[in-house]
């Protein structure tokens, strides 16, 4: 059972990723912490490289890039969180296959994103 208030690790040098961050904000509930503002307990839970993709912390796991993006979607209070209960019908190697490389085109996209959506 979850008790603590789950964490979105971004990069807080990203004008998309903490727009991004702050929409799951506005409507999810999750502490931002960018990369800057770290702990060392925190950084200790990540992967090495963790700066290549955001991440969510909760009590019990540490999720990564596309399978953070798509725990944080789920977790909205908007239409979008229908798309993964959706999405979730299909095995985990199928979502992960599907996931990452979407993730990840996007991720490579951040500073063309970020001139249509930053804050």
């Amino acid at each position: 059972m979850e008790t603590a208030t789950p964490r979105l690790v971004y990069d807080d040098d990203c004008g998309f990723c903490t727009w991004v961050a702050e929409y799951a904000d506005d409507h999810g509930d999750f502490e931002l912490v960018g990369f800057s503002d770290l702990t060392p307990d925190q950084r200790a839970r990540l992967p090495a490289g963790f700066e290549e993709c955001a991440h969510l912390l909760t009590d019990e796991r540490v999720y990564s890039c596309g399978a953070a993006m798509e725990e944080v979607i789920a977790r909205l209070d908007d239409p979008s969180r229908h798309v993964v209960t959706l999405f979730r019908y299909l095995p985990e190697s199928a979502r992960a296959r599907i996931r990452e490389p979407v993730y990840r085109w996007n991720a490579d996209r951040r500073a063309w994103w970020g001139k249509l959506l930053s804050r």
